[in-house]
């Protein structure tokens, strides 16, 4: 058997639940204790985007004989779905600690791009869904098309691991509006240093005030302006390749979500997990750090 996977979750654990999340009831909490603590929730719903199990009610079948060796108290479906929902708090700073472990942390250098979420694909779903306060219809402007859904905004490190996130609305917040607030609310690096973006991000307005936060943004040439012979296309790709591991490899695009809540727990365990794989492969010096595929079986 391929003990990456087993490798991976245990040293997590230990790192998460001595650092990042200690066990402990938490104070004023109600009703029986959890099978699960938080490190060990995490631990488990990273787990499940490796191994591509979208459903809660499939991976719920399929764990106790994954993983049932390393956690031999696994709640039962309906329980791990809600006790997910209100992971995100703990995914989220599972995520953020993850990010700052990795070597590329202390590097300048960050890529930005926006992504369309899509949540709903009839008139329907849009009426019926529980998702009013954050999605909505907007435009993917690379495939052309419309969609209804959030937009997901990410700013990473060279090596792909998320440094800083967003959901918004697609019409009350624009991409440059949404990225210049992903910037205020969490610094995506220890300093100033340089952002490698895509020609959406262009305009004198988000230019100044993304220098003016210590970020200047590197962006291709608009079809408008001269050509930029030093910039580093192959690089701005990077972040393609990070979204489609989100949204293909972690399951981001089949995320199922029918709340707001919901969607951003599922965003945050997908973002956990790949920078959990990043964080791994440098401990065990892999050649590629963004590669999953040691822990997907």
């Amino acid at each position: 058997m391929n003990t990456n996977l087993d490798a991976l979750l245990t040293a997590l654990y230990v790192h998460l639940d001595d650092h990042v999340l200690p066990s402990g009831r938490k104070p004023g909490k109600r009703g029986p204790a959890r099978l699960l603590t938080d490190a060990e929730l995490v631990c488990v719903a990273i787990a499940q985007a490796l191994l591509r199990c979208d459903s809660e009610r499939h991976w719920m079948r399929a764990a106790p004989d994954r993983i049932g060796h390393l956690f031999p108290r696994l709640p039962g479906q309906s329980e791990y779905n809600r006790h997910l929902r209100d992971a995100a708090p703990a995914l989220l700073a599972a995520s953020m600690w993850l990010a700052r472990a990795v070597p590329t942390w202390q590097e300048k250098l960050r890529l930005m791009d926006g992504t369309p979420l899509r949540c709903g694909a009839s008139r329907v779903t849009v009426n019926r869904s529980g998702l009013g306060e954050i999605a909505g219809y907007g435009r993917d402007a690379s495939h052309h098309a419309f969609y209804w859904g959030a937009k997901l905004m990410l700013v990473t490190t060279a090596d792909g691991a998320v440094c800083a996130f967003s959901l918004a609305h697609p019409k009350e917040l624009d991409e440059r509006k949404q990225a210049l607030h992903l910037l205020h609310a969490q610094p995506p690096a220890p300093g100033p240093g340089p952002i490698v973006c895509d020609k959406g991000f262009a305009g004198a307005g988000i230019e100044s005030a993304a220098a003016g936060l210590g970020h200047p943004l590197l962006r291709p040439a608009r079809a408008d302006e001269p050509e930029n012979p030093s910039f580093p296309g192959w690089l701005r790709q990077r972040i393609e390749a990070v979204i489609w591991t989100l949204k293909n490899q972690l399951g981001l695009e089949r995320h199922a979500a029918r709340t707001t809540e919901g969607l951003w727990a599922r965003t945050c365990q997908r973002i956990c997990a790949l920078n959990a794989a990043i964080w791994h492969n440098w401990l065990i010096d892999a050649p590629i750090k963004r590669s999953l595929i040691a822990y997907d079986h």
